[in-house]
């Protein structure tokens, strides 16, 4: 599911062109014969995901409401060791959501969406498709995902939260309730799943380099008639150390970490990537 409304997922680059820092090697991990599912997987650090997980012999679930973003991502896919099959769905039919989670061996919950608002204004229907989407819709997906994790005692669970599931900033009513549950979801979905060999964890970002953000910073840059340079340090990178924004490949980088056997004993915790904002 893409996220639709306005804008997703929190910062990171002085410029949201400019060229990043190197990445690091890729993490080694073989997924052959496993099945990982990915929500939003048809753009963003959803995309991103996906790739990196077929590019390690996962076979990929991708599930999206945009039939062309995963029709591009199939060919992206082609040739990698894994393979991608697209799963065209709207995560508000939330049983739709449940089942498509049944037999997946790696769950990663990604899709969100975004709307900037004063709480006196935001409209009461998108914050309830927000918190569907964002939280309800990750919890009927864990729900899916589970028996067969617990069956064959190994499991990953990787929930894309944000530094906003750890800061709030204002406007962002729904958008911070939802990634704050999300981090509860995914505490208590550790404990309930060590028993049985599932970690589950979140992966929190600050601003990720796409196209939302790239329409994000357009969007401000318009409404306060200053450069696009000066939103990302003045409004989107203010509290960030590094004044970049994060790569999607990055972020998927920390996915594919969670799954590896040496992060065996990480779970019930947040991977933050958030160039320092949350040291304040």
């Amino acid at each position: 599911m893409s996220a639709p409304i306005s804008s997703t997922l929190g910062p990171g680059s002085a410029s949201p062109t400019a060229s990043p820092a190197p990445l690091p090697g890729a993490v080694a991990l073989d997924l052959t014969g496993r099945t990982a599912l990915v929500t939003g997987a048809a753009g963003g650090i959803g995309r991103a995901c996906a790739l990196r997980l077929a590019a390690a012999g996962a076979r990929v679930r991708a599930v999206d409401r945009a039939a062309e973003g995963l029709e591009t991502l199939v060919g992206e896919a082609a040739g990698l060791p894994g393979s991608v099959d697209p799963r065209l769905l709207d995560l508000t039919d939330l049983d739709a959501a449940e089942g498509a989670a049944a037999g997946a061996d790696v769950l990663v919950n990604n899709a969100g969406l975004q709307l900037v608002r004063p709480i006196e204004d935001f409209p009461p229907d998108v914050f309830h498709t927000v918190l569907t989407v964002m939280l309800e819709a990750p919890f009927r997906l864990i729900r899916g995902a589970l028996p067969h994790m617990y069956a064959q005692g190994w499991g990953r669970i990787v929930n894309l939260s944000s530094v906003h599931g750890l800061r709030a900033s204002a406007f962002k009513s729904a958008y911070v309730a939802a990634k704050h549950g999300l981090e509860g979801l995914s505490k208590t979905a550790a404990l309930e799943g060590a028993p049985h060999g599932v970690t589950s964890n979140c992966v929190s970002p600050g601003y990720v380099r796409t196209p939302l953000v790239e329409r994000q910073v357009a969007d401000q840059a318009a409404a306060h008639g200053i450069p696009r340079e000066r939103v990302l340090s003045e409004v989107l990178l203010k509290d960030s150390a590094l004044k970049r924004l994060i790569e999607p490949e990055e972020v998927a980088e920390a996915v594919l970490y969670l799954c590896t056997p040496q992060a065996s004993f990480i779970t019930g915790t947040s991977l933050t990537l958030d160039g320092g904002w949350t040291a304040h």
